[in-house]
């Protein structure tokens, strides 16, 4: 099949792009090296859209949460990612978490049944000199990583993101174990709480620290980005730090005691069928035999079985605001955009954003047409904004989404109110996008 443009890598931002384009009416190849003879120190399977971390999208209120607002946009705009993960929700309280297989292989049957879209299992080492949009993601390989490094004139940027492990349903000890959802958020069957005592606790955290890790090699020495620190790496912080963070406790009444516990460790459902659930926030880089003795110390979790073991791999990301245009072109090779978390953007949702993006401003493109960006009050919008020049270039770091990138809401207004107030700006702004 001849194409009107290329899209290297199949993950989240990638599938999302093809979608678009595909749907728009243009020929599109896909190129995906995991099928081909390729893989990455992160993935398991060969689908498209693998969900590589956490099962979680993040919060679905749309109302006072900016990843639930770029939620309701994406649908607006008829994400695939957003579809299949509706159609592939398992509980989780109010935030949107899918059955990771279910999710992935559904993706992937959409995209490869289009008659539009050639999947392609291919590993592409040069950058393309016809339209193309890079979405390689965190993990590209290296040749062509090297080959933007070349094109840009600088070293790409990198950080560390880590894996939390899974864990058996049917090992978990439910006469320590209880499900709740903080505050009963939810369907109050959204988690799963194990309980820990003071002692407990600064047992599990002095086991933490000292626990034997994997060994660092000299590429590895780069910053983690915050939103998904390895927790030996938090505990490491002090000693209440991981009470406040991922194990606490406030919101959630044990039943055998009537209170809140000190502090709690969670899981939360990773498949449709509820026999797998992740521990959250238990990203690590603990040796496997070292997490196993370690979390089987868990009350609830002595007999835990995993069905997959934490980990930790090394992302790369451009210096977008300085080599990126406002919509997403590299600006020393314009028939290039990029898109997902190889510019900068950090989390599933996000990436599946700045996909969608960089494909309707491709389309412009190929219709010799120009699309304006999203308005920057919108949650599209806000994040482009942050890639593409509102970030500093010199300190540019993985962001998720935020009311921190929005523009201030005018005049005085109370906190209360003020995330409603966001929320309801940006619907306006899109409304109008979408008219214009």
């Amino acid at each position: 099949m001849t194409y009107d443009i290329h899209i290297v890598g199949g993950g989240l931002a990638g599938s999302e792009a093809a979608w678009q384009l595909a749907e728009a009416g243009f020929k599109v190849r896909l190129s995906e090296m995991r099928g081909g003879g390729d893989t990455t120190p992160a993935h398991h399977t060969d689908d498209l859209a693998e969900l590589v971390c956490s099962n979680s999208f993040r919060s679905d209120d749309a109302d006072s949460n900016a990843v639930g607002l770029l939620h309701q946009e994406l649908r607006a705009l008829g994400s695939l990612i957003l579809r299949e993960g509706d159609r592939h929700r398992v509980p989780a309280g109010s935030a949107l978490a899918v059955d990771r297989d279910g999710f992935s292989a559904s993706v992937t049957a959409a995209v490869a049944a289009h008659p539009n879209v050639a999947v392609v299992r291919e590993r592409i080492d040069t950058l393309p000199d016809t339209p193309a949009i890079i979405a390689t993601g965190p993990l590209t390989a290296p040749g062509l990583s090297e080959q933007i490094a070349a094109e840009t004139g600088r070293d790409s940027l990198a950080f560390f993101d880590a894996i939390a492990p899974i864990v058996h349903r049917d090992s978990i000890d439910m006469e320590i174990a209880w499900f709740q959802s903080r505050w009963n958020k939810g369907e109050g069957t959204d988690y799963i709480n194990c309980p820990l005592d003071k002692d407990q606790y600064h047992a599990f955290v002095a086991a933490l620290i000292d626990g034997e890790k994997t060994e660092y090699r000299e590429w590895e020495n780069v910053p983690y980005f915050e939103g998904c620190m390895p927790i030996e790496v938090m505990a490491e912080r002090g000693p209440e730090t991981l009470r406040f963070g991922p194990m606490k406790g406030v919101g959630l009444d044990d039943p055998r005691t009537g209170r809140w516990p000190y502090a709690c460790v969670q899981l939360r459902q990773d498949n449709a069928l509820g026999t797998l659930w992740n521990i959250v926030g238990f990203q690590t880089k603990l040796k496997h035999a070292e997490q196993v003795r370690l979390f089987r110390t868990i009350p609830g979790l002595e007999n835990a079985e995993f069905a997959r073991l934490g980990g930790l791999h090394r992302n790369t990301f451009l210096r977008s605001p300085e080599l990126l245009d406002a919509t997403l072109r590299l600006r020393s090779r314009p028939n290039i955009r990029f898109a997902g978390q190889i510019t900068g953007c950090e989390g599933y949702i996000e990436s599946a954003s700045i996909g969608l993006l960089a494909a309707r401003f491709a389309i412009a493109d190929l219709r010799g047409e120009t699309l304006a960006p999203p308005p920057i009050e919108t949650a599209l919008g806000a994040l482009l904004s942050h890639i593409t020049g509102g970030a500093e270039a010199d300190s540019y770091q993985p962001m998720n989404v935020n009311f921190g990138l929005f523009p201030p809401i005018p005049g005085r207004t109370k906190k209360a109110d003020r995330k409603k107030m966001y929320t309801d700006r940006a619907r306006s702004a899109l409304a109008e996008w979408l008219a214009a």
